[in-house]
């Protein structure tokens, strides 16, 4: 996006109701739109809840939707069915997620568009799926022929120590949509992984017995990247 589009910042923070108190830099310094649109936050801007079993929100944004992964590898979002076959791209590697938990989180042209670990772990696998790439919003998710499935995204898996759980980013509109900028091995948890260059959403996946969400989160709530979004369920 050119720096023409510099001029447009003001207009897109009230548009979308943004804090420049959270911002690391002054709006004025940001040399284009594009540049806001994927900042960063001053330390302190999100609270990230230490907790040693709490999963947390990986990015600012609704959640549109939450529950169990069912036995036939298949979750509901927005009317739509989508299996973790698809989201995984492996067939196998989905098995391992059936009866755990999934959550949905859309991340809308307001939100901040960073991606960080949910929970401390070692990376273990990393890969990219998907040719195209749709938008992605309410209206793509309800209406939109299998737009998740279809779209261009990175599925990372992370053993957490208590077992392994998945983190899917869902690009939008192009194949590049989706930077990944952690070069680790490990990652602690609230540890910035990439961003966003445009709307998007994520997926979480999680076994059974892995975790159990926050049963005080409903559906179209508005959360934020540190928040508690489930607990480890420890073996006893």
């Amino acid at each position: 996006m050119s720096k023409w589009s510099r001029a447009l910042i003001p207009l897109y923070m009230k548009a979308y109701k943004i804090n420049p108190h959270e911002l690391m830099i002054p709006p004025k310094q940001y040399p284009s739109l594009q540049d806001f649109f994927i900042r960063k936050l001053k330390n302190g801007a999100r609270v990230i809840q230490k907790g040693e079993n709490i999963i947390i929100s990986p990015v600012d944004g609704v959640l549109e939707e939450w529950g169990v992964i069912t036995e036939n590898t298949e979750m509901v979002i927005k009317g739509k069915v989508y299996s973790v076959k698809e989201m995984l791209g492996n067939e196998s590697i989905a098995m391992d997620y059936i009866g755990g938990q999934f959550a949905l989180l859309y991340l809308s042209p307001a939100h901040y568009h960073r991606i960080h670990a949910p929970y401390s772990g070692k990376i273990i696998s990393k890969h990219v799926l998907g040719k195209k790439s749709y938008p992605v919003n309410r209206l793509g998710l309800r209406y939109g022929k299998s737009p998740l499935s279809k779209n261009y995204r990175l599925a990372t898996e992370i053993n957490g120590g208590y077992g392994k759980y998945a983190i899917i980013k869902i690009g939008a509109m192009f194949v590049n949509s989706i930077e990944w900028t952690n070069p680790n091995d490990w990652v602690e948890k609230g540890e910035e992984l990439g961003y966003f260059s445009f709307g998007s959403s994520v997926v979480l996946l999680f076994p059974k017995g892995f975790m159990e969400m926050n049963q005080r989160l409903k559906k179209g709530t508005t959360i934020f990247m540190g928040d508690p979004l489930g607990t480890i369920i420890e073996s006893e």
